[in-house]
Parts: structure tokens; sequence; C-alpha cells
């Protein structure tokens, strides 16, 4: 089939062996590739109720139909395995030099099965896999494994590495690739760390025919003529991320102190505009795209004078920033780093940290940190990477921590993984998403922050609100599949991505029949997670979500929040009947 290889690498880890098998074009056209074929093998694959950390857990990677391309964003590819931090469906994603180069190796997807004997590094080709001594490595951070690795891999070829938080299993360890970009979410990197794989190098240069270029040449055109005339673009291009911390303050939905309040009185500190005066920023961005929307710095004074790092982002200045108080940019960036090297999510440890500091007020752990700590903080990242004192519990994940610490009354996660910067008791559409997500409280299957802030839909409104968060769930899982950035659904409608689909594929698909497929991929990660024990009625927030309002009065209840969801799983049960009857 045009877009793809039809082909699998299979890698045995416990008997250092690898194979090829077959992928036919049906099993293409009902996945599409990307997260529809991480599913399918998740689904096909894995054992059922096995254990995260059991060698018989698959870790899959996968790319799209225009990966490889010239189509904008198109250099990004997928993980997917069964996730440490939830029990279930677990994904990740990330953009960066590498996606090209596992495409490359000729192959849609590779599934690592088994365990390495000892720690390892394994070089994967256009000939296959060899695998390589990585002891040297034990406990090494993720920049010096990642160096490491290159010197001893081919010419342009490019690696992912894990941090001690993989080796030792954290449930919210990362992937590195390119030193400072992530696989962050679910604890990806503890799955290659229970198989022993400190980093897999990718060495391929192999292209893939697509159906017509002409086409794909058109959309690229026609894309690139919408992104110039966005002030969306010049945003991305000027500020990145961080913009969305003056957003989100203004809107009071900026979660502060572990979830108490949505606005943060120092947040200038922490913002755009602030990065941009006070550090030495400079864009830059992954190959095929416009945006540029990283921001490499550098901080120019202070105690941490000199300090480079590719952000910080939105995402890591609320977590590590507005939940614990820290009212430094720098000093958030310091902690960014320290994260990146651990190899650990700065999301879901940003949430952790906050989560201990109230733990401590209780006096239920033997930790002491309060808000404003950042070297406080930096010492429990370390515990925690290290599997030591109280960072063995926390390393756990909030569901199993909150749990041992009786403290389930306060944890703020969804299935056991955390929300990110948008509070749903402002955005209520973002507590639909959080609820339904099945890798757990993430804002990236549907990015329905975007429509509530932009005044594109209510935020107050619940009856109806669901319609359209599926509309933006739907193009997301059509994204995730192709795989393409998320950050371009301006840009990329109904119409472009029909377009695309044919122009690489050659399948010609109607908007409706793009929904049946996106409905197909979406529910069918909510299905493993039923299978896994994570039924609907996980389908929910925290309690505090649901009973306790911000300090500025945003509330969101129960029966709002049933009311979504009802609507949500109607849409999806009315879509599924209708493919039954075909």
């Amino acid at each position: 089939m045009k877009g793809f290889f039809n082909k699998l690498l299979r890698v045995d880890l416990s008997k250092r062996s690898f194979g090829y098998e077959d992928i036919g074009d049906e099993v293409l056209r009902q996945s599409l590739g990307g997260k529809g074929l991480g599913c399918y093998l998740l689904m096909k694959e894995n054992p059922p109720g096995v254990d995260p950390f059991s060698p018989e857990n698959i870790f899959v990677i996968a790319t799209g139909p225009v990966t490889g391309t010239k189509m904008w964003s198109q250099s990004r590819f997928g993980v997917y395995s069964k996730s440490p931090a939830t029990g279930g469906y677990g994904e990740s994603y990330c953009g960066g030099e590498l996606a090209p180069k596992i495409k490359g190796c000729g192959v849609d997807a590779i599934i690592l099965q088994g365990k390495c004997e000892g720690l390892s590094f394994l070089v994967i080709d256009e000939n296959g896999a060899s695998f390589q001594d990585a002891s040297g490595l034990k406990d090494k951070d993720t920049a010096e494994s990642e160096e490491y690795i290159l010197a001893r891999a081919p010419e342009e070829a490019g690696a992912m590495t894990i941090g001690p938080g993989g080796e030792n299993r954290v449930a919210f360890a990362c992937i590195k690739i390119d030193r400072w970009r992530s696989l962050g979410r679910g604890g990806m990197g503890a799955i290659l760390g229970s198989k022993n794989v400190k980093g897999i190098v990718f060495a391929g240069t192999k292209q893939c025919e697509i159906e017509d270029e002409q086409l794909l040449r058109k959309v690229i055109k026609d894309v690139a003529k919408k992104g110039k005339e966005s002030p969306v673009t010049k945003k991305y291009q000027q500020l990145g991320t961080p913009m969305q911390v003056a957003v989100t303050n203004k809107q009071n939905c900026f979660p502060t102190r572990y979830w108490q309040s949505g606005h943060f009185s120092k947040w200038e500190n922490l913002s755009a505009d602030y990065m941009q005066k006070n550090f030495e920023v400079k864009a830059k961005g992954c190959p095929n795209c416009f945006l540029n929307c990283t921001k490499h710095s550098r901080i120019k004074q202070g105690r941490h004078k000199g300090l480079e790092l590719d952000g910080p982002e939105f995402e890591t200045i609320y977590a590590i920033g507005g939940l614990n108080a820290i009212d430094s940019l720098e000093e958030v960036a310091w902690l960014n780093v320290i994260c990146d090297e651990l190899g650990i999510d700065t999301m879901s440890a940003g949430n952790i940290s906050s989560f201990a500091i109230e733990a401590c007020k209780r006096g239920k752990i033997d930790f002491e940190i309060d808000y404003n700590q950042p070297d406080r903080v930096a010492e429990l990242y370390r515990l925690i990477a290290k599997n030591e004192g109280v960072g063995a519990l926390l390393g756990k994940g909030i569901k199993h921590a909150a749990k041992e610490l009786g403290l389930e009354d306060i944890a703020i996660h969804v299935k056991g993984l955390e929300p990110a910067g948008f509070d749903p008791r402002v955005l209520k559409g973002m507590g639909l998403t959080y609820a339904v997500a099945a890798r757990g409280a993430c804002h990236l299957r549907g990015t329905f922050y975007k429509a509530e802030l932009s005044g594109e839909m209510d935020k107050n409104q619940i009856e109806g609100k669901a319609r359209l968060m599926v509309d933006y769930e739907d193009r997301a899982a059509l994204f995730d599949s192709l795989i393409l950035c998320r950050f371009y659904r301006d840009f990329i409608l109904w119409d472009e991505l029909a377009s695309i689909i044919k122009a690489t594929t050659g399948m010609d698909l109607s908007k409706s029949e793009l929904e049946v497929l996106a409905n197909k991929i979406t529910q069918q990660s909510r299905e493993y997670n039923r299978r896994e024990g994570l039924d609907s009625s996980k389908d929910t927030l925290p309690r505090r979500f649901l009973t306790e309002a911000t300090e500025e009065g945003a509330k969101l209840s129960g029966q709002e929040l049933e009311i979504m969801i009802k609507e949500y799983n109607d849409i999806r049960e009315s879509r599924e009947r209708e493919i039954r009857s075909v």
C-alpha cells in the first residue's frame, strides 16, 4: 500500500534476534499507521492483564504515511505500550529529527518483546537490529548516554535514550531524543528500563513511495498559505507555548499550589515576555515546520547563568512553576534540565512534587518541603529517579503513592495520569477531555482548551459541548495516526486531512468515512482500557474537581460532568452502531 512499507520489525530482546513480518493492506486501511496501528498491535499482541514491567508487555514504535515526506510537521513518531502509570493504554509522541530515520529503516512499526540479559542498546537500520553492551551507561543521564551511543553509531543516525528514572522503573519515566525532546507521558521510559534497553539507534535512509506527489505539493502549498495568514503562526514563532502563561492566568485556569488556585500572583515571572527579556532565546523547529515553536534558551544571569535548554515549555512551567509556586523562570528551567537528565516527565514530576508538599504539610512523609523551594524540589526529583527514600514511593506514581499515604481524597489524576495546565473547573470541556481520554488526564487527545480559550465555544456551556469535543478528538486521532503535529490543527482541517491521506495512500475518503475511521481508532484505545480493568467507572475526575472550587470560585459539578460524558458516549456509540450496520 502506498505510504507504507507493509513491514513490521519484531525484535526479541531475550533471544537477541529479529525478524520481519508483513502488515496487510487491510490492517493499514483500518488503522492508517501511527496511533491506529499501535492500538491494533497492543490489542492483538499484548496478553490481557499483563504487568507493564513483564517481558511479555510489548513496546511498539510506529510512524505514519506522511513520515519522511515533505509535508509540514511530518517528523513525528509514536510509542505504545501498557502504561505503568495507569495500568492501561499508553502512548506518547515526539517531534525532532528522529522520525524519518525510524521509517527509513524500511518498516512501519517495530515491536520490542522480551528483556535483554544485561543493560544494552540497539542499532536498527535497513538490515535489522543488532545488540550492543550498555553496562557502562548504568545510572548515566540521558544527555551523556545519547552522546555515547551516537559516537558508536553510523553517521547521521539518531537515537532515543533513557536516564536513571527509566532504569529504576519510575512510573513517569520518559524517553529523550535530540537531547531536549521527550516522549514524556505515561512512563514509556520505564518500559524500556524494564527491558534493559538503555537506548535505540536508528539509521535508516529508505524512502517510501506515495500515491500522488503533485496532490501532496498542493496541500503543502495550501497549508503554508493558511499558516502565513494566521496570527497564530506569529505567536508560535515569537513566543512559543509559554504564551499560554498569560492567557491561562487571565482566565484564572492556571493551576497553582497543587490545584488550589487558578491564578498565580507572580505569573509574570514565568511568562513568555519574561523569557524573551531575561533569557537569550533562539527559535527552532522540527524538520518541515514553519512554526518554529521551540525556544532554545540560555539563562543570562543569576546562579544558573549559562544554563541552556530547549524551553521551558508551557506545560513544564505550569507543573513545576505554578503547582509548586516557584516564582522564578530560571529555577523552573533548572528543574526542567534536571528532569531531562534524570529521564522523568516534567508534567508528572511537577504534580508529584506539589502533592508531596501537601503530604508534608499533613505529616504523611518525612521529607521536609514547602512551596517555592526549588532546591528541595530538585532533591526530591533525584530521590525519585534513584528510587531512594521517599522517592521510592513517589516514583511509583500518583495513584499508588496517594493510596499508600491515605491521601486519595486530595490526589489529582485520572486513571493515574495527572492533568495538563488547564483547570477543568474553569474550562469545563477540558473536564470531559480529561475524563474520557484513554491514557488518563490528557489534554492532547482533544486539545479542547483551544476551543474554550479562543471563544469558539463558551467555557461554561455544558449541553452540546461533547459534539464539538468529539470533532476535535477525531481530528486528533487522525493526526496521531498519520502522524502530524497537533499545532497544525488550525491549518489542517477535514478537507486537508482527506487530501493528505489520498496523496500518500491513495485512499479517497469522505469526511463521514474519516469520522468512522477516527471513531474506530479512539474506541479501540478505550477498549484496551476496558480489557485491562479501566472500565467506564474510571472515566471521571478526581473528587476535588467536583466538590472543591478554585480560590477564585470556579466550580464543576458531578452532574455537569455526567451530562457531558453521556453526550460523548452517545455520539461514540451511535457511530459504532452505524459501522456495524454497514
